[in-house]
């Protein structure tokens, strides 16, 4: 079981303004609940009792929203400087703690089917032999979804980057599990997690 995650709330929400521009994109509301109250929901039906959540743009919005929770034990890792997402981890794994925790962006919002996304990802996690593990989706059935998508998926369940000149089927879905191992020697931020998923794979 999984009792920790990092959820990342610290972007600038450029693709929302003019809405973010006088509130962080993870406070805007979604069928009444913000995104960011949408992803916390998830982690506490998922077992997770601690999240460490970062945030710097109007970041003083994202620390008064969350001191009413109290189902689930927040922990603020406010950021000065844009780290990216790796160095946001980075700066919290004081408080992420030695065991593996899920990553989760803030900003993303998904449909369950009969088993939720993050419990799948929490039974095939294999700590023997990951680092870390993504949840995709097909870009055929993400809505929203644009580009030349991210991952190719082996029947095994291993991804491959796409080279540059290609197009893969899977996205990912702003949701992970890592060890702390992942983030061993990182690079000076700001970095995205996806330097380490490449160095990883």
């Amino acid at each position: 079981m999984i009792r920790t995650a990092m959820v990342l709330a610290a972007g600038e929400g450029r693709r929302m303004r003019p809405l973010s521009l006088t509130r962080p994109k993870p406070l805007i509301e979604l069928a009444g609940r913000t995104l960011l109250d949408h992803a916390l929901d998830r982690l506490v039906a998922a077992g997770v009792e601690r999240a460490v959540v970062n945030h710097r743009w109007l970041g003083e919005q994202v620390a008064a929203h969350l001191a009413s929770r109290r189902d689930i034990e927040i922990i603020l890792s406010p950021e000065t400087t844009n780290l990216e997402n790796g160095g946001g981890i980075v700066q919290a794994l004081p408080a992420l703690g030695p065991d593996p925790f899920l990553i989760l962006n803030a900003d993303v919002y998904w449909l369950n089917g009969p088993t939720p996304a993050i419990d799948r990802l929490i039974e095939r996690w294999d700590p023997t032999e990951m680092d870390t593990l993504l949840l995709v989706q097909r870009m055929v059935t993400g809505f929203g979804c644009e580009g030349a998508g991210d991952y190719f998926l082996d029947p095994a369940g291993r991804l491959a980057w796409r080279a540059e000149a290609r197009v893969a089927p899977h996205i990912y879905a702003g949701v992970n599990i890592a060890h702390p191992r992942l983030f061993a020697d990182p690079p000076a931020p700001p970095f995205s997690q996806k330097l380490l998923w490449d160095r990883a794979e």
